[in-house]
């Protein structure tokens, strides 16, 4: 199926990954816009050569390739948030790929204003969530500038798109054998496509690559996280910079096979997708700081702080990182993180791990209070004048005959 054909002075900045639709899209959009394609690369830590991926650029025909190192500023303003808010899209993924784009939007931005570019490109599909998130992004940061987006305007299946890179003698590491389509950053990678689509099948082996299972059964270990404010800062009693915790947890827990999600989701478009995620050291870490955070915050903020993750983390996967009610949520966030200071013990195991210890200066925890042996402090004839007044609006409630329960039937106990 042919593009549209419009003709556009100077430069496009290209969101680019080194991936199928990333790379066939320089191609298309020379043809069909007669555009210079400037390729930007945004390195948020993935494992992948990234040098090797820009030259595959200009082979493909873009006129520059760009590297950008943006790993600290993805870890300070997004991935030590995302911690923070023990974020987690359907109380299940991690939000990896979701928290990357607002952080690559934002370097588009900036490259195309230096670059003087009247355009960006995304090799986003119509049907998924990141070209909202590349979309509003922009449009919320430089609103002149056009969006390019192909693979919405070009339809194309994968095995098409496969057939096309090879017609044209496009470099590309995906062919019809291994048709997956991922997504990897410092936080997390994601795996689509292929088999995966048929929900009833369980993934195969070859799908992971960050949890290949290289620990026996009965293998264990422990590992010590520090926070200071909700944000890591040391493992196992070693400070360290946030980027190399994670990349140790990502290692350490990743041999257990931990930190896989099998989940069917939500597309914000309307449609359920089946995901794959593995995100070893963003499910370790979270759970470490929601423990530490039940240890150390009160009730009220505590349960009223779930809610607001759950908002945090829909909006985040919304696409809607640049907006007034992100920045007050972020500084509810910020604000709640005072004591959140102490360290976690996390035991791994193969393919789960539990916190089976916690400890803070900060520590509502009070063992004479909450202790059954001779030490209890605690004094029971205050419970029954606290359950009476508690109990008051529904006792009269009773008393009214507005509280209805069922009768008991025969046969019922």
């Amino acid at each position: 199926m042919k593009g549209i054909s419009i003709k556009m002075k100077g430069k496009v900045i290209l969101a680019y990954s080194g991936g199928l639709d990333t790379s066939v899209s320089i191609k298309w959009i020379k043809e069909n816009y007669k555009m210079d394609v400037v390729a930007l690369l945004v390195d948020l830590g993935q494992p992948d050569d990234l040098k090797e991926a820009c030259k595959r650029a200009l082979i493909n025909g873009a006129i520059s390739a760009q590297i950008i190192d943006a790993k600290d500023e993805f870890i300070n303003d997004f991935i030590i948030p995302a911690i923070r808010g023990n974020l987690k899209y359907e109380k299940n993924y991690s939000l990896a790929t979701a928290l990357a784009r607002p952080m690559i939007v934002k370097k588009l931005v900036e490259t195309a204003e230096k670059e003087k570019a009247g355009a960006i490109a995304h090799g986003c599909t119509a049907k998924g969530n990141d070209q909202v998130r590349f979309d509003v992004g922009v449009r919320s940061l430089n609103p002149s500038l056009k969006i390019i987006a192909p693979l919405r305007e070009w339809k194309l299946s994968r095995e098409e798109e496969i057939e096309y890179a090879k017609k044209h003698g496009i470099k590309v590491k995906v062919t019809k054998k291994t048709p997956y389509s991922t997504d990897e950053n410092l936080w997390g990678r994601s795996i689509e496509c292929g088999v995966l689509e048929d929900v009833w099948q369980e993934p195969p082996e070859e799908v992971y690559e960050w949890t290949k299972i290289i620990k026996g059964a009965v293998d264990f270990e422990y590992v010590e996280i520090g926070f200071d404010k909700g944000i890591p800062v040391t493992l196992n009693g070693k400070k360290l910079d946030v980027f190399y915790i994670i990349e140790k947890i990502n290692t350490t827990a990743g041999a257990y096979g931990i930190g896989r999600v099998d989940m069917i989701e939500n597309r914000l478009v309307g449609i359920k997708s089946r995901e794959i995620y593995e995100a070893p050291a963003a499910s370790v870490l979270i759970e470490a700081h929601r423990q530490l955070e039940s240890l150390v915050l009160d009730r009220e903020l505590l349960h009223y702080k779930y809610l607001i993750e759950e908002k945090m983390a829909e909006m985040v996967y919304y696409g809607l990182w640049f907006s007034p009610l992100m920045d007050c949520i972020k500084s509810f966030v910020e604000e709640s993180q005072k004591y959140v200071s102490g360290t976690v013990k996390v035991k791994l195991g193969c393919k789960n791990f539990t916190v089976c210890g916690r400890k803070s200066v900060f520590s509502l925890y009070d063992i004479k209070l909450a202790t059954y042996d001779k030490q209890d402090l605690f004094d029971p004839k205050h419970s029954a004048s606290f359950i009476k007044i508690w109990g008051y609006p529904y006792e009269i409630l009773g008393l009214k005959g507005r509280i209805k329960s069922e009768k008991l039937t025969e046969g019922d106990s």
